[in-house]
């Protein structure tokens, strides 16, 4: 007879935090606050629910967790759109997982944007061109790796949004989490950083001149550069940890 499996421990009191993450999961699920809206700051949040800062911040920090909301540096905190609610879980399940959920994940990537950039060089307009560029302007210039990243993570939806095609939009935002935590690993690598802006300059420059073939080479030719740095760094975690045993 199997033994039972004694994983179970007693549920924890309700805290502050979880009862404020409750009352907010609520205003949210209603459209109180609608996707891309911003909510209020922090000090007067605390001031419409009558709690302190420590456990506001708690609560925020799980629903950003859960993806219902964002912080963007420097503009505060954004109510994020339903497509958000379906790829954490995404998130979690490829986090430490194995090698293969990876390149699955790298060939997702593949299929969805080398496309997309094809179509983005033969269907954007100058307004989305102009927000491509931006993006590429603030990689070139950043020396925050945060920013860094967003705007990376930004270059690659607004060359999706420029290929005006919504399924693939839609698909792409689905696991943008994904791509943010792919973007993040293959930053700490030492040289990536300068390879990634000089690659991002030439899906841009292709894109630009309305050369679909060229975009979709250049698009094909940076995901795969840096799907090589991410699985390094996959195959490093996963010797550091056998070691460690």
């Amino acid at each position: 007879m199997a033994k039972p499996k004694n994983f179970l421990t007693p549920v924890a009191r309700t805290t502050l935090s979880a009862d404020i993450c409750r009352k907010l999961v609520t205003h949210l699920v209603r459209s109180d606050w609608m996707e891309g809206d911003r909510i209020p700051p922090e000090r007067e949040l605390c001031q419409m629910l009558g709690v302190g800062r420590a456990s506001l911040r708690e609560a925020l920090k799980a629903l950003e967790i859960m993806g219902m909301i964002e912080t963007r540096l420097g503009d505060g905190t954004f109510v994020c759109g339903r497509s958000e609610f379906l790829s954490r879980p995404l998130l979690w399940a490829i986090t430490g997982s194995s090698p293969e959920d990876t390149r699955q994940l790298v060939e997702a990537r593949c299929c969805l944007e080398v496309e997309m950039a094809g179509w983005a060089a033969e269907r954007a307009t100058d307004e989305e061109l102009a927000v491509i560029a931006r993006h590429l302007e603030t990689m070139q210039t950043s020396e925050n790796p945060t920013a860094f990243l967003e705007a990376d993570l930004n270059f690659h939806l607004a060359i999706g949004s420029a290929g005006h095609n919504e399924i693939f939009i839609n698909a792409l935002h689905l696991i943008r989490n994904l791509m943010r935590q792919w973007i993040g690993r293959t930053l700490e690598v030492s040289g990536v950083i300068e390879v990634a802006v000089g690659q991002h300059c030439e899906i841009y420059e292709a894109i630009q001149s309305h050369d679909a073939a060229a975009a979709r080479a250049s698009m094909a030719r940076h995901l795969n550069d840096m799907a090589k740095y991410l699985l390094a760094t996959e195959q490093q975690v996963a010797a550091e940890s056998i070691a460690e045993r």
